[in-house]
Order: C-alpha cells, then sequence, then structure tokens
C-alpha cells in the first residue's frame, strides 16, 4: 500500500517511539461510516463532537499503532481534547499560525519527510490535513497553558537541583510494598471503585493479604499481594508522592489505572545507602494476546515466558502476525503510561509481567523490560537538571488537573 511504501522502515526508526505509519491494508470509508458525517457522537459540556472527528482519529491513532482499541482511545482523547481546548481558551491562550505550522513541521521531521509528503501520505489513507492540525495544535496550546499554570510550581529549589545534580546526594528511599490490581471496564467501574474503597479501609496485614487472594488479578495474589523491596524512584513519578506519604500498616485511597484500579499497602521503607537510581529512559516491548486475562490467553503467556530470553525474541513470536501486535517503545519515565510503569518498577531487565491489560480488558499484555538508561547528571548543567525536574512536576501536575476537568465535565457517549 501507498503509505507503508512511503513511510515504511523511516517511521520504525523514528526517535519519538512512534512505532510505525504502517496498516495491512487501507483505509478507506464505508457507506455507512460515510453517512451523517457532522452528527454528533458525544457532548463535552457544551461543546459536540461530530462522527466525521471520530472517524478521522480512529483513522490517526490507527495509523501511529497506538495500543488499544483505535475507537474507544479516539474517543477519550477527542474528550480529552474538548477539555483542554476550553481550559486554554478560559486562559485566553492562542497560537499563530507560524507556531501551527512549526508543530507540524516538528512532527513530520519525526519521519524524515517534508511537511507535504507527510501531510500527503496520510491523506492517501484518509486523514485530513486539518486534522493533523487540530492534534498539533490542541497538544501545544495545552502544554503553554499547563507551563503558564504550573510552572512556578514545578520549578524545583535550590536545594533540589543540589541533590539531583550531586554525585553524591543524599541516601534515596526503598518501599517494600503489597498490592491489589482489580480489573476494571467501562461496565464495571462503579462496583471495582466501591471494592476498592472498601479494601482501602483495612487496617492489617492478614485483611489486605486476603483481599489480594481473593480479588486481585496481579501474578502477586498467589503472596497476599507482597512485593519486593523496591526503589521509591522507580515507581511513576505520580504515585511516588503518594506512597512516601503512607506509614507501615496504611492503605492507600483506590488509585486509578487505565483497565484498573489499584490498592497498595506499606509493609516497611528504609534508605538506601548510595545515591537514588534515576533513568532518562526506559526500554519496553508490549506483545498483545487476544483474550484478555482468559485462560487460554494466560496459558499463550506462560507459554511465551519459555519461548523468550530477550526483548528481540519477540521480533520472531510476532513475524507472521499483524504489526500492531508488538510495540517497542523508549520513552522517559513521565511519558509511560501509570499501569505500564508500575509493572515495569517491578521488573529486571528481560523479565516480563502479564498483568496489564488493554481494549477494556480484551487484550492481554505481555509486557517485557528491555533496558534502563541512566541518567548522567555529570554531563549535565544546573539548568538541564532543573529542567529535568521541572518537567517530571509539570507532566504529573497536568495529568492530574485533566482528570480534575473530567471528573467535573458532563460528557454524553452516544
Amino acid at each position: 500500500m501507498q503509505l507503508v511504501s512511503k513511510l515504511g522502515s523511516k517511521i520504525r526508526c523514528a526517535a519519538t517511539g512512534i512505532a510505525a505509519l504502517a496498516l495491512t491494508g487501507p483505509l478507506v470509508w464505508t457507506s455507512a461510516s460515510a453517512q451523517n458525517l457532522f452528527a454528533p457522537v458525544i457532548s463535552v459540556n457544551d461543546t459536540v463532537i461530530t462522527q466525521f472527528e471520530l472517524e478521522q482519529r480512529i483513522l490517526f491513532m490507527t495509523i501511529l499503532r497506538a495500543p488499544g482499541n483505535p475507537e474507544e482511545l479516539a474517543r477519550k482523547a477527542l474528550i480529552d481534547d474538548r477539555l483542554r481546548n476550553k481550559a486554554v481558551q478560559d486562559a485566553g491562550i492562542t497560537l499563530t499560525e507560524d507556531q501551527i505550522r512549526e508543530g507540524v513541521k516538528n512532527f513530520a521531521d519525526r519521519t524524515n519527510l517534508s511537511v507535504n509528503e507527510f501531510l500527503k501520505a496520510l491523506s492517501e489513507e484518509g486523514v485530513e490535513p486539518e486534522t493533523v492540525r487540530d492534534f498539533v495544535r490542541t497538544n501545544l496550546s495545552w502544554r503553554e497553558f499547563v507551563r503558564g499554570r504550573f510552572l512556578n510550581q514545578a520549578r524545583p529549589s535550590q536545594a533540589e537541583i543540589d541533590r539531583a545534580f550531586s554525585r553524591e546526594n543524599p541516601p534515596g528511599v526503598r518501599v517494600l510494598l503489597a498490592e491489589i490490581i482489580i480489573p476494571a471496564n467501562p461496565q464495571n467501574i462503579e462496583q471495582v471503585q466501591d471494592l476498592a474503597e472498601q479494601i482501602s479501609d483495612l487496617k492489617t496485614y492478614a485483611d489486605f493479604s486476603e483481599a489480594a487472594g481473593r480479588f486481585s488479578a496481579s501474578d502477586t495474589r498467589n503472596q497476599g499481594g507482597r512485593l519486593g523491596w523496591m526503589a521509591l524512584s522507580n515507581l511513576p513519578v505520580p504515585l511516588q508522592p503518594v506512597i512516601l506519604a503512607m506509614n507501615p500498616g496504611e492503605t492507600s485511597e483506590p488509585i486509578l489505572l487505565p483497565n484498573a484500579v489499584a490498592v497498595f499497602q506499606m509493609r516497611g521503607i528504609q534508605e538506601i545507602v548510595g545515591p537514588a537510581p534515576r533513568y532518562s529512559a526506559i526500554e519496553y516491548a508490549a506483545y498483545y494476546i487476544p483474550g484478555g486475562r482468559s485462560p487460554e490467553a494466560l496459558a499463550r503467556a506462560e507459554e511465551l515466558k519459555t519461548q523468550v530470553d530477550t526483548c528481540n525474541d519477540l521480533y520472531g513470536i510476532a513475524a507472521d502476525q499483524p504489526p500492531e501486535v508488538l510495540d517497542r517503545e523508549t520513552k522517559a519515565p513521565a511519558e509511560i503510561p501509570r499501569d505500564i510503569a508500575l509493572e515495569l518498577a517491578k521488573l529486571d531487565v528481560n523479565e516480563v509481567s502479564t498483568n496489564v491489560t488493554r481494549s477494556d480488558g480484551q487484550s492481554l499484555v505481555f509486557l517485557m523490560l528491555c533496558k534502563r538508561t541512566s541518567s548522567a547528571n555529570q554531563n549535565a548543567t544546573r539548568e538541564q537538571v532543573a529542567e529535568a525536574l521541572a518537567q517530571e512536576r509539570l507532566s504529573a501536575l497536568s495529568e492530574g488537573y485533566l482528570a480534575q476537568l473530567r471528573a467535573n465535565a458532563l460528557i454524553i457517549e452516544q
């Protein structure tokens, strides 16, 4: 197909981790999808999302090979975009045409194509240039909004920069946790949250251990949810202050993850001899097994564990299958989805987790840690270290603020 021939291996090597602009066949409008394209399918407060916008975003997400169900991802992304755009509008932020053009150019540069070549390749698959412009404009303006609203709050103090910059950092912290991970989907999310709230009220290790054996979908359920010691800095950035605030025996409030709700219990906390480990990038592979947590899918995952020793082995497993069954990503820790980051925190290189699902629980993720890249602060300037710390905090603050907007919004899906 045309898009494969135009982008092919260029996208697979893109530094941003976009896996490939490659599909198994051309995407075309069906007669059903061509009808009533401008009819509203979702309302978000006083704005609507049309069928045309949804179809366009589904195509775009599919071409980018975003893991999960393209329609579900597109719906959530468009809802979030409406919430972001309203916040940006209320703040009086507008982008110039030059800024938008530069943003589209930067996006195209990741594929080693010119803007015209990039937009033409997408257009041949049915994605209109305005869809790309809207995507870029929303993300750029939201970034400006987040920096304007939260940058002062996110800026580290000189003492914090000293601690991050120095090779003689104070000792870090490691924690001993127990976990309960309860699968959730749109149909059962309210019941799961109610159950998680009851679990968060448990006061003893024995009660939490019993609940893990009954309700948790994690592999740790067979040992009462107990995890081994891990560095606090390995955990997702937004989760670190939640965990650090807990005393031994205390249980966290329910924590919403993609397709699951988590509750943690603190079992112990210690200082680490030497500085806490910090990582600039984490490389991981995700192979998607149909069937979710069904016995057949879990059995397939156990079979795969005996067949693969490294992430590279998964290419052979996926060789004769559609390209979307395997993703390999290299991302900064703050950019990794929270449920994936949580599982990676438990793993050593080439170890596997089967605790995560996608597509509302219909796909089991065979998750493998490929490599962690340590931060090299000795080669960084104070400004670079300060910016890295601020970016970590901005990411967490942005995620929290968007979740608040989503919780307060009136969203009606058809």
